[in-house]
C-alpha cells in the first residue's frame, strides 16, 4: 500500500487506434521499421493529448499512408498485452472509406511504405504482423462488426458534465 503522502502508481496501458481501410478484397496496411525489423500494421498510433480517437485515426492514417479517409464505424476495442515492448495496449479500432490520395505526401520517418494486400496476403506475413490485433479487426470487419461511431464520445476540457 502506498504511503498517504506519496500517490499510488497508476496503470497507464499505451492508447492506440488503427484503422481498416477496404477497397474490394484488398486492405490498406504499411510496412514500417519497428526497432531495426521491418514489421507490417495497419495505419495506425497512438492517440495524443487533447485529441479525440476520432482525429488519431484520421491523422494516423494520413501520416503513415498519404490517404485521406472517411470513418465509417467502430469495429471493436482490443486489449492486449505487447509483445514488443511488455506493455498493456487498448487499441480502437475503425473502419473507414478511402477519399483521396496524395502519392507527394511524406510519410512518417518510420514508414517504408504503404500498399494494398488482401486478406490472404496479411494473414501470409505470419510473424511479421506487428499484433495480432490486425487479422482479428479485419476478421471482426468480415464478419459484420459496425458499432456505430457515436458510441465514443469526447467531452471537451472544461466542459460541463
Amino acid at each position: 500500500m502506498a504511503d498517504s503522502s506519496t500517490p499510488a502508481e497508476i496503470w497507464r496501458p499505451h492508447v492506440t487506434v488503427a484503422c481498416v481501410v477496404a477497397d474490394g478484397e484488398r486492405y490498406l496496411m504499411v510496412e514500417e521499421a519497428v526497432h531495426g525489423q521491418l514489421a507490417w500494421n495497419q495505419p495506425a498510433g497512438h492517440l495524443e493529448d487533447g485529441e479525440t480517437l476520432a482525429d488519431a485515426a484520421l491523422r494516423e492514417t494520413l501520416e503513415e499512408t498519404g490517404w485521406t479517409v472517411e470513418l465509417q464505424h467502430l469495429i471493436g476495442v482490443h486489449q492486449w498485452r505487447s509483445t514488443e515492448h511488455g506493455d498493456a495496449v487498448i487499441r480502437f479500432s475503425f473502419a473507414a472509406r478511402a477519399v483521396s490520395h496524395d502519392p507527394q505526401r511524406p510519410l512518417d520517418a518510420d514508414i517504408r511504405r504503404a500498399t494494398w494486400l488482401t486478406r490472404a496476403e496479411i494473414a501470409a506475413l505470419g510473424e511479421r504482423l506487428r499484433s495480432p490485433m490486425i487479422l482479428q479487426s479485419i476478421d471482426l470487419w468480415l464478419a459484420g462488426r459496425r458499432l456505430p461511431l457515436d458510441a465514443l464520445s469526447h467531452l471537451p476540457e472544461g466542459g460541463a458534465p
